[in-house]
């Protein structure tokens, strides 16, 4: 028996017999791992509660032949408790499990960017510190980038001619000039590529000022141009609501 430790992100959890779930986890160290916890849906279970998605825990397994078997679990976050009660946050907060779900195709194979990625993201979400629709994006533009999939926005994706380009093309990578614009290209406002850009690289006090229109329309290119390249359609995310959610402000010191 090899016994390992990790700490790691809950998935999505699984049924398994009468009394057992498969658990998948994005953990530090090991990415991507699917793990049996036994007992867990019995009453009488120690760790539970722990091992729900938006847990962010400590966990302990050890190797199993098929599946890895959870022996330990400590809470370091449950995010869950500031996610679930609010629609808009839990909606945001299940596209991005899903996101890092399908972007860990391969199993025990380290994502530590992605990792860190999905726990800030809940961590924005849990603690209501910034609008849900903006850290969705946020976090689908960065683990895009992670992918390798990050849409150019300041440059055309085809000829790499520096911008602003008018034009935005998913099949061509982002923003295109004039010459390389494919048929069929979109013609988004500046100001929502400027909202883009600024929520792919922290810029929040210029994403926090972009009107509800550059917002929507964001939101629909980073949707489009994320499943384009997964080939297939994020459950979660037609779910998602797009209003102008209020934000709590931080207590001053």
């Amino acid at each position: 028996m090899s016994l390992y430790r990790d700490t790691g992100v809950v998935l999505r959890v699984q049924k398994l017999g009468e009394a057992d779930r498969i658990v998948t986890l994005l953990s530090r160290r090991h990415g991507k791992v699917r793990a049996v916890a036994k007992g867990v849906r019995r009453m009488t279970s120690r760790f539970g509660a722990r091992v729900e998605p938006f847990c962010h825990v400590d966990v302990q397994l050890y190797t199993g032949r098929t599946l890895d078997v959870i022996t330990q679990v400590q809470t370091l976050d449950a995010f869950g408790a500031g996610i679930v009660g609010d629609y808009p946050r839990y909606t945001a907060a299940c596209a991005v499990l899903e996101t890092a779900d399908r972007l860990t195709a391969e199993e025990n194979a380290p994502a530590l960017r992605l990792y860190m990625l999905v726990v800030g993201a809940l961590r924005a979400l849990a603690d209501n510190s910034r609008e849900a629709p903006l850290v969705l994006d946020a976090f689908l533009l960065r683990a895009m980038g992670y992918a390798g999939w990050a849409p150019a926005l300041s440059e055309c994706a085809r000829c790499g001619e520096p911008g602003p380009h008018q034009s935005f093309s998913v099949q061509a990578g982002g923003a295109v000039c004039h010459r390389c614009r494919p048929p069929g290209s979109t013609k988004p406002t500046q100001e929502t590529l400027g909202l883009l850009e600024a929520l792919l690289h922290g810029d929040w006090p210029v994403a926090e000022q972009a009107s509800h229109s550059a917002r929507r329309e964001g939101s629909g290119l980073v949707a489009a141009h994320l499943q384009w390249h997964l080939e297939r359609q994020l459950r979660s995310l037609p779910l998602v609501e797009r209003k102008r959610s209020a934000v709590v402000p931080e207590p001053q010191a």
